[in-house]
């Protein structure tokens, strides 16, 4: 075998203690016994994984000058591996790594721990093969001894290997395979770039998590590919659903870098950004190539933050370059309530006129946000903003409680569906009675006439005044609010609008409430 015959290190089960010993000699006791530490960091190795440690020890890769090496961790494998949970979601920029070092990670776990089975799931069959290549390398430089004896095989073809002694199998498929992972009990599994994925995604990923056995470990893990769509969803909801969220920016990357630029043609962004991360000018250098290369693309191939990497894919209704410039100021509020449900940034001031406009939804925990902002009447500043997954009673007491804390402020209810029954309950079971009528009516009509005239007057103030929208959701919300092939308005596929709307609600009163007062209404 290739280089099995010297000795090297592993860790010793039973003294959690890194020794000489020959691998040659490893049993399928011994196996076992690794495969219940790999999650340990035993003091000796200085804050590494045993798993970290048997990849460097054991795992061979083709590195980037075509030879053949050992897998040591680099920084973002590292990072990746010190927060790592069972439940992972991982938005990155370009070839970080994060596929090799999951695909070490669960061979790992499927040679150690018998009747383990690992499940990848590739965009399209190129990467497929390319990641069971990289799998297929891991057994292949593993010891004669190992791979006649504890790690033989019936059969490493077809991107699949089966352990038969271990009663473990290793499969690399792809994301048009609808039948994937059907039938089975996966204890491991890695979508990779699931933004990719094609058909419906979604679909294939219910599918793929009906298999999972208790306990699975699950990493979904992709570049980002536009605003909406399965993986921006995980990605969005991942503190709902208990994910835990990885995001790897591309000057992690040690290769990332090129020729060094003047520091006097720097620009005020350049300077801030260095400043942030830590940047040097060899990392603007390879910053200001890709941009002249990707133009558009740069923020999604070669990621900065979470947030822009998401590139709206469509005509957007607002101006984008309004909304980024605002977004890099935005701050969280300081306030929240209700388990962050309920942003507050500026708290009712005596004698100041305030609106609570409401766009109201069916309250389940599927689909549409119910949405309410406050807005200050005379500037037109956003004061606090809720987003939920409430309706009925519980909403009309939500807004009118806001209502009251505001000074008793106009409640504008959007009519539309669901609305009519959240203003019934705020006069008859709330009893609140200043509520905004239209031509005598309780609420506000949202109609193929009044909504072009409602996103303009937002569109207009995301331009003249950016400072009086303080939520970074509402502004993410307004970015991939986009023009559908139909010429219609509204959220890119798999994205919402319910704070929008309540925000456009909250101008459209305000703007008549205002002008009446100052007689430019009639």
């Amino acid at each position: 075998m290739k280089d099995a015959a010297g000795t090297t290190t592993m860790l010793a089960p039973e003294r959690m203690d890194v020794s000489p010993v020959d691998l040659s000699h490893v049993d399928l006791e011994e196996l076992q016994g690794l495969g219940r530490l790999l999650d340990e960091r035993p003091v000796s190795l200085h804050g590494d994984t045993v798993a970290m440690t048997l990849a460097r020890t054991w795992l061979k890769v083709r590195t980037r000058d075509g030879a053949t090496g050992p897998l040591v961790a680099n920084q973002v494998q590292r990072l990746f591996e010190r927060r790592r949970d069972r439940r992972n979601v991982v938005l990155k920029a370009r070839q970080l790594g994060l596929t090799t070092w999951t695909a070490a990670r669960f061979f790992l776990k499927t040679i150690t721990r018998p009747g383990t089975l690992t499940l990848q799931v590739a965009h399209s069959r190129e990467s497929a093969e390319e990641i069971f290549r990289i799998v297929h390398r891991f057994l292949e430089w593993m010891p004669d001894e190992l791979r006649d004896g504890p790690l033989q095989t019936s059969r490493a073809n077809a991107r699949q290997i089966v352990f038969p002694a271990i009663d473990s199998q290793y499969r690399v498929v792809t994301a048009g395979d609808r039948n994937a992972g059907r039938g089975l009990t996966v204890q491991n599994l890695h979508c990779s770039e699931l933004a990719r994925w094609p058909k419906n995604p979604a679909e294939i990923l219910a599918g793929l998590r009906a298999s999972l056995a208790p306990g699975a470990e699950e990493i979904l893990e992709s570049t980002p590919e536009g605003v909406g769509g399965c993986f921006y969803e995980e990605w969005r909801t991942a503190g709902e659903t208990g994910m835990v969220r990885h995001f790897f920016p591309w000057w992690l990357e040690e290769r990332y870098r090129a020729l060094g630029v003047d520091e006097s043609s720097l620009s005020e962004e350049e300077r801030e950004l260095m400043a942030r991360e830590g940047l040097d000018l060899a990392q603007i250098g390879f910053r200001r190539q890709v941009r002249a290369n990707f133009r558009g693309l740069a923020r999604q191939e070669y990621a900065e933050d979470a947030e822009s990497c998401f590139l709206a894919s469509g005509d957007s209704v607002f101006e984008l370059e309004a909304i980024e410039a605002r977004l890099a100021g935005a701050t969280a509020a300081p306030t929240l309530r209700r388990n962050g449900e309920l942003s507050v940034w500026l708290p009712p001031v005596p004698g100041k006129g305030y609106v609570v406009a409401v766009d109201p939804a069916g309250g389940g925990s599927e689909g549409d946000y119910s949405a309410a902002q406050v807005v200050e009447m005379e500037s037109g500043l956003q004061c606090a903003e809720f987003a939920g997954h409430v309706g009925g009673l519980e909403l009309a007491e939500l807004v009118t409680g806001l209502a009251r804390e505001y000074n008793g402020a106009w409640l504008a209810v959007e009519r539309n569906n669901h609305g009519s029954g959240i203003l019934a309950l705020a006069e008859t079971v709330c009893k609140y009675h200043r509520i905004y009528r239209e031509e005598g009516q309780a609420g506000w009509l949202t109609t193929v006439v009044s909504r072009p005239a409602m996103l303009g007057r937002l569109g207009a103030a995301l331009v003249e005044s950016p400072r009086c929208f303080m939520s970074r959701a509402l502004l993410l919300e307004c970015r991939c609010f986009v023009r559908h092939k139909d010429g219609s308005t509204g959220a890119q596929n798999g994205t919402h609008d319910d704070r929008v709307m309540a925000m456009a609600v909250a101008l459209g009163v305000r703007d008549e409430v205002v002008g009446k007062r100052r007689g430019t209404r009639g």
